[in-house]
């Protein structure tokens, strides 16, 4: 930005690094902007629907003093102002893959509003420069290109000022600033530097500064452009502003009206501060003292500021105002004035930051009694799940329910585990170095977890007899998942503190992108292949099983099409790309949902019993469940991310292979550890507990036009695409233990107590871990309401939590739905056929 770059260079302009509180998302961080406060962190939920504000805010102020607004570029603008501006043209944030339109639409409208001389403030919001970030990461070819087009607006409204100003027209301000950052990928959300550090440049102030780096190298909060705009513009400072105002800003002003300004702004926090803290600190804080300067009991002697902290504020403030009071009775008799003024000018800066970073602390506190019901009821609803589960497992094993709730029962090495598994999580929740890195909990365990498979199975052999094929064979599958395992905990170094760290994915980044393009069509040729031979792996040869394996295998070409024509078209302007990913959501809809409608009826077998034919139905319909997963998740991730879902489907068969009938492993630590191998590839497909790791432009893959549903949609399907994976292939499982068991089972078996046997387990095992996790959460969090990472680290975790419980009901939903409707059709062709029989 050349010309930008210039203005700084002469002294024309004064920049800020202006650190942006988390979440780094457009609506927090424009509330903050024309507020000063600080939002909570539920603000990122609104980002997707935003609502108007109602706090007092600057153009709120701006309108009550009769100012003329005009607003172009992001509709965030005009939902949260309705009616404020008189002309708007306003444009969708989320539409990432509009890089060019988005810009071109706001600078349509430039000349003529510029020409115009009946607003007061123009509002531009440019989204290329974002979009383009989400689409192609910080070096993406289009950035300079972009930066350019915004350094040529700096300069038409900054040339357009000049002109104005030499016709004696009046002064012009003019701020550029960012909402947010971004990470090396593009992404924002979360509290690193790179999303935090965002601009403040003021252009059209008279500045004291002639160098370049004084001109750039100043810190500022991005709240406190609030406190600055107002007392330059002359109204009052939005009431809930805790922003001061920024250094150099006012340098211009003379001495009374810099101190005066400083002044008001600390009566505003102080009246913040007043709302918070016994009203017998306050004594001599009247509207006299600061309207008259007259304050009584605040006496003429500097004291020293110690004790806690609110003593310290409340010091600090009364040494400014004595401060300021001596140099008002000193400007015009003594020599020493301008001492008296940088002391004043000093202690009222001091109060400030104090006062404004006590005050940014204090936005954690919450209604304790409220929150506590809260919890309350989730600790209730955790221990009637838990009962729920302690019954049906009674139920389940014919176990007595006295020896079942006893410690002397958990004796199995696997199942003592994986409740240390879930202890170890709990304890981890309070440590905001392990929630920044939850991903080595998940990996380790996991990996230990196939250890200890690996253990009993080689356990159960006998050596002096040699290994039979079939304790190869599981063996072997032990082996395949210790080893895919590996290779997803290296694909990303995920987290937040080592990400600069090598791993595969950056290796094959850095060794080009035909490499990146091979992996990903290899990987989509594996998981087309692996997913047509569990489909026939069953021995099925129904035309039903045929047709839905050909409209697999036709997704599977399409797919395979879009990787190799259309994903180096990464902003998605070609619409032969939009048109190829609606097809293959309509015919992955179609043999998904259609296979798991008609198969029940078509696979009834008089040779085969009840059980059998309805474990085979099963197994089929999650093969498939499975397989239209996979193929949507290739078209949907990153490209690096095709080889971490072959992985992940080869860990699922894998894991189907152990679940035999000769496997002497309870059902509950099978399901169990299917949750956690689902959560372990949730962070091997690089996501994280920040909020920056989030796939914003595979979330517009096949969306012609901006849909905040079907693109949140989409963006929850990628996020959580692992622990989805491995929730629905419990159905497979369900359909493999009844094929293993089906010789056991009576042939007069009532639905209701089939369901409750076969289906009781796989819902509610995952259904408790979420319960006790969510619950340990959310008590973690009630207690680090002040901790220093709140809304850093902590209360991103808690919007994970949330949507994993989202993901985990989904999950079980659709698992139930399924197994009760294959059941009921089976049991009811039985029923029918059994009836023939007797009639004939």
């Amino acid at each position: 930005m050349p010309y930008t770059q210039s203005l700084l260079a002469s002294g024309d302009a004064i920049g800020y690094h202006a650190k942006a509180a988390p979440p780094t998302v457009t609506m927090p961080r424009l509330k903050a902007m024309v507020s000063g406060a600080i939002g909570g962190f539920l603000d990122v939920a609104f980002n997707f629907n935003t609502q108007a504000l109602l706090d007092d805010n600057l153009l709120g102020q701006f309108l009550r003093i009769g100012w003329k607004m005009v607003m172009l570029g992001d509709e965030t603008w005009i939902k949260l102002f309705p009616g404020l501006f008189m002309r708007h043209d306003g444009v969708s944030s989320f539409f990432v893959k509009d890089t060019v339109q988005v810009d071109k639409n706001v600078s349509r409208h430039l000349p003529n509003e510029l020409n115009n001389d009946d607003w007061n403030l123009l509002i531009l919001h440019y989204l290329g420069l974002d979009h383009v970030g989400h689409t192609g990461g910080r070096n993406s070819p289009l950035m300079a290109s972009k930066l350019k087009e915004m350094d040529d607006i700096v300069r038409t409204m900054h040339l357009k000022a000049m002109v104005d100003r030499s016709h004696d027209q009046g002064r012009t301000l003019l701020i550029v600033v960012s909402d947010h950052g971004m990470t090396e990928n593009g992404n924002h959300g979360g509290s690193s530097y790179e999303e935090t550090d965002s601009l403040m440049l003021f252009i059209g102030l008279s500045s004291n500064i002639s160098d370049y780096a004084g001109a750039t190298n100043n810190l500022a909060f991005q709240v406190d452009l609030t406190p600055t705009l107002a007392l330059l513009f002359g109204v009052p400072i939005p009431k809930n502003n805790v922003g001061v105002l920024v250094p150099g800003t006012l340098d211009y002003l003379r001495d009374f009206e810099q101190l005066r300004a400083l002044e008001l702004n600390s009566w505003q926090l102080l009246r913040l501060m007043q709302a918070q803290l016994p009203n017998s600190l306050f004594e001599g804080f009247s509207c006299k003292c600061f309207v008259d300067g007259v304050c009584e009991g605040f006496g003429t002697d500097i004291s020293e500021c110690s004790g806690d902290k609110e003593k310290q504020l409340i010091c600090l403030f009364r040494n400014a105002a004595v401060l300021h009071g001596i140099w008002k009775s000193k400007k015009l008799t003594e020599s020493s004035a301008a001492e008296d003024f940088n002391r004043a000018l000093d202690a009222y800066n001091a109060f400030l930051k104090t006062a404004s970073e006590w005050l940014a602390s204090k936005t954690t506190e919450k209604p304790v009694f409220l929150l506590g019901l809260g919890v309350s009821a989730m600790i209730l609803s955790c221990v009637v799940c838990a009962t729920l589960f302690l019954s049906l497992f009674k139920e389940v094993y014919n176990e007595p329910k006295d020896q079942v709730c006893s410690l002397n029962y958990l004796l199995n090495l696997e199942e003592v585990f994986i409740l240390a598994v879930l202890l170890i999580l709990v304890i981890s929740m309070g440590s905001s170095s392990m929630v920044e890195e939850e991903h080595y909990i998940w990996h380790f365990m996991v990996s230990t977890f196939y250890l200890l498979l690996l253990f009993k199975t080689v356990k159960s052999f006998s050596f002096s007899k040699g290994l039979n094929s079939l304790g190869e064979y599981r063996i072997g599958s032990i082996f395949l998942l210790l080893i895919s395992g590996r290779l997803l905990r290296g694909w990303h170094q995920g987290g937040v503190n080592w990400t600069y760290f090598p791993d595969i994915s950056k290796w094959l980044e850095q060794a080009g992108g035909s490499y990146v393009k091979w992996i990903q069509l290899i990987s989509s040729f594996l998981v087309i292949g692996l997913g047509l031979f569990t489909l026939f792996r069953t021995g099925s040869n129904r035309k039903s099983v045929r047709i839905q394996a050909f409209v697999f295998s036709i997704c599977g070409f399409l797919i395979l099409l879009h990787a190799w024509r259309y994903k180096g078209d990464m902003f998605g302007t070609d619409n032969g790309a939009t048109v190829t990913a609606k097809v293959i959501y309509l015919l992955l809809s179609i043999s998904a949902g259609g296979g798991a409608l008609v198969l029940p009826w078509s696979m009834l077998k008089k040779d085969k019993s009840f059980l059998a034919v309805a474990g085979d139905c099963l197994y089929l319909i999650g093969s498939a469940y499975v397989l239209c997963w996979c193929l949507l998740q290739l078209l949907l991730q990153q490209p690096i991310n095709s080889g971490p879902i072959l992985l992940l489907l080869i860990q699922i068969l894998a894991s189907s292979c152990l679940s035999s009938k000769d496997v002497h492993v309870n059902e509950c630590v099978e399901i169990a550890a299917l949750y956690y191998m689902g959560m372990a590839g949730h962070f091997a497909l690089g996501n994280s507990n920040t909020l920056a790791t989030i796939d914003v432009a595979g979330a517009f893959i096949g969306i012609s036009s901006h849909s905040t549903i079907l693109s949140g949609i989409l963006m929850f399907m990628i996020t959580y695409a692992s622990p989805l994976l491995f929730l629905l292939s419990l159905v497979m499982y369900i359909g493999e233990k009844l094929r293993n068991h089906s010789h056991l089972a009576h042939s007069d078996t009532d639905l209701g107590q089939l369901l409750k046997l076969k289906l009781g387990l796989p819902c509610l095992v995952p259904l408790c871990i979420n319960s006790i996790l969510l619950t340990a959460y959310t008590v973690v969090l009630l207690l680090m309401r002040n901790h220093l990472f709140v809304w850093s680290v902590f209360s991103p975790k808690y919007l994970y939590v949330c949507a994993t419980t989202v993901c985990t009901y989904v999950g079980v939903c659709i698992v139930a739905v399924t197994v009760a409707y294959a059941l009921s059709v089976t049991t009811f062709l039985r029923s029918k056929t059994q009836q023939l029989v007797v009639d004939s």
